[in-house]
């Protein structure tokens, strides 16, 4: 039995749900035949996973705009998937479906620095970025992001701040789960008696990945790594769930905008987001890629094990393409 799995001050730290891990199972895609993938690959294709070939931006819009949650997962701090999410909150704005924008970039410790900022015309974005904790939190150039939360301020769009505060999630990955919850810090930001549910299709990708890109490390190391990265999954989903729980009925969808690791085979963050809401929630995934000739296998590949309902295809970022240590469910 994992760590995870017991018992922390009396009170459950986490659990496995079978009818979630049965959901998770079912909702794989068996690999693609080859009739029904797409014959060559371009930049700004978007690509049905499940159907395996290119859908049109309108067909593709017409699909989001049923969900209550749109999960985009890009390559940090790349510029055409800036540019492709903002093409998909334009989108929504444009029919009447206004989203909240839910960003992996802010700690939750600077929620109240967010909202001053998209509601004080004036503010000077230094003080906005002292007051949202940008430099504690995330640290690299905000003008990377700074089209996204211009956009917000601008459609007068809410922003949430996914992230539990950085400081928490660097305790568990230093002491472990278990410790790091005895924190006084823990109860204030109500992360002590939350349930953090240790699935094992989760433990299986995140171990893996783990191990592909941080090679040589003790089995301690690898827990503490995993456990930092569930509490942080977790922490997202009770953000956006807690907002979806209090919306207003006629309420636009929540549009998640997170690294890509986050939303892969929809099991760290969606699928939590669906436990908590007990399975009453539309939701699908996007995956932004960067998209090169001699990549051509690996977008099949993404395609083939189902890393997302869509895979969008994008030019690569001036960073060139990015590492991957994917490990399919």
């Amino acid at each position: 039995m994992s760590v995870l799995a017991t018992h922390a001050m009396g009170r459950p730290v986490l659990f496995a749900s079978l009818a979630l891990a049965g959901f998770l199972v079912a909702g794989r895609a068996e690999t693609l035949p080859a009739e029904n993938r797409a014959a060559t690959f371009t930049e700004w294709q978007i690509l049905d996973a499940k159907a395996g070939h290119v859908v049109g931006f309108e067909d593709f819009m017409a699909s989001l705009l049923t969900m209550d949650v749109i999960y985009i997962g890009e390559e940090h701090s790349h510029r055409s998937h800036i540019e492709a999410a903002l093409r998909i909150l334009q989108a929504l704005v444009d029919r009447n479906r206004k989203p909240a924008l839910g960003l992996e970039m802010f700690g939750w410790d600077g929620q109240a620095g967010l909202d001053h900022y998209l509601t004080a015309p004036d503010m000077a974005p230094d003080q906005f970025l002292q007051e949202a904790h940008w430099k504690e939190n995330w640290g690299s150039a905000y003008t990377d992001y700074a089209p996204l939360i211009d956009f917000a301020r601008s459609h007068d769009l809410p922003v949430l701040a996914l992230n539990p505060p950085k400081p928490l999630v660097r305790r568990v990955a230093k002491e472990g789960l278990l410790r790091a919850l005895k924190d006084p810090e823990m109860l204030r930001w109500q992360m002590r008696d939350e349930v953090l549910s240790d699935e094992p299709a989760y433990r299986e990708v995140m171990v893996s990945q783990l191990r592909a890109c941080h090679g040589g490390l003790s089995e301690e190391a690898y827990q503490r790594m995993y456990e930092a990265a569930l509490f942080r999954d977790e922490g997202m989903a009770k953000t956006i769930s807690e907002h979806l729980s209090h919306r207003a009925p006629d309420a636009g969808p929540v549009v998640s905008y997170t690294g890509a690791g986050h939303i892969q085979y929809r099991l760290p963050v969606p699928s939590r987001v669906l436990r908590r809401l007990k399975g009453a929630i539309r939701q699908t995934t996007v995956y932004l890629t960067s998209y090169e000739p001699k990549r051509q296998d690996e977008i099949r590949t993404l395609l083939d094990q189902s890393i997302a309902d869509y895979v969008w295809l994008t030019p690569v970022s001036a960073h060139g393409a990015p590492r991957r240590c994917l490990s399919p469910p």
